[in-house]
């Protein structure tokens, strides 16, 4: 691994790399903070993906684009005689430092739990209003709704015992179905909201992680579908063209590839 002092000047290079592609490149001169926007959002995304695949040469690679994104937006802000890339780093560090008393300062913990209470009653202690602030309104569904509940958890608004909750599953998967008995769709729609509420809370209890769970879910199912494409064409066969009986064959048989 690189010393510390080839850490620094790897990024002083890409400090400078940015001021040249600023001054130089037309691309880069007509960028902005809104249109690096949904190119950020991208390139997380992406990093999200290397992460699941564990693939620790993707991830190098995309946490470099990240690493660009954030050093753009600083070099954006230093023009703007706004910021620059000291400024963010120094708030960090400030903030590290301030939101971890018991290693900087002299609060005792026992575990993880006291350092999330203590770091919500820190934030509510800077002015914040309320607990729940800080949840990025623009959060994926299953996302928010895991910060939510870990916000809240924060401050001991939680359930005592797993078991609890899958009690708080089972009556709301109860709830869900006389509404669709009932053929009530505004309210169907609702239920099903608090099923998926109270399922990614049950996931924090058991110490699974939702949105990754459901994702490799959905990367298993498209390597199972994908086989079986790839299989029925193999023989010649158009999948449109064949049964559900038929494709249920191959899908059977990819799960011996894809578990």
């Amino acid at each position: 691994m690189n010393s510390r002092k080839q850490q620094l000047a790897a990024f002083n290079r890409l400090l400078d790399i940015m001021d040249d592609l600023r001054e130089k490149c037309p691309w880069d001169k007509k960028q902005t903070l809104e249109s690096l926007r949904h190119l950020t959002i991208e390139e997380t995304y992406e990093l999200a993906d290397a992460i699941l695949d564990n693939d620790l040469q993707e991830i190098k690679k995309e946490l470099g684009d990240v690493l660009l994104h954030i050093v753009f937006y600083a070099k954006i802000g230093s023009e703007k005689n706004a910021f620059d890339i000291a400024d963010v780093a120094n708030s960090i560090s400030d903030k590290l430092i301030d939101r971890h008393p018991h290693i900087y300062g002299d609060v005792v913990v026992e575990n993880e739990a006291d350092v999330k209470r203590n770091w919500e009653q820190l934030k509510l202690k800077e002015g914040k209003e309320s607990v729940l602030e800080g949840v990025p309104k623009s959060l994926p569904a299953v996302v928010k709704a895991s910060r939510i509940q870990e916000k809240v958890a924060g401050v001991g608004f939680d359930w005592e015992k797993p078991e609890q909750v899958w009690e708080k599953v089972q009556e709301e998967l109860t709830e869900l179905n006389e509404e669709i008995k009932a053929d009530n769709k505004e309210n169907t729609e609702k239920e099903f909201g608090d099923v998926l509420f109270s399922m990614i809370n049950y996931a924090r209890f058991i110490d699974v992680n939702p949105e990754n769970a459901l994702e490799k879910t959905n990367k298993k199912f498209i390597n199972r579908f994908q086989y079986l494409e790839k299989e029925a064409k193999k023989e010649g066969k158009q999948i449109t063209d064949m049964s559900l009986t038929e494709m249920d064959v191959y899908w059977e048989k990819s799960k011996e590839f894809f578990k």
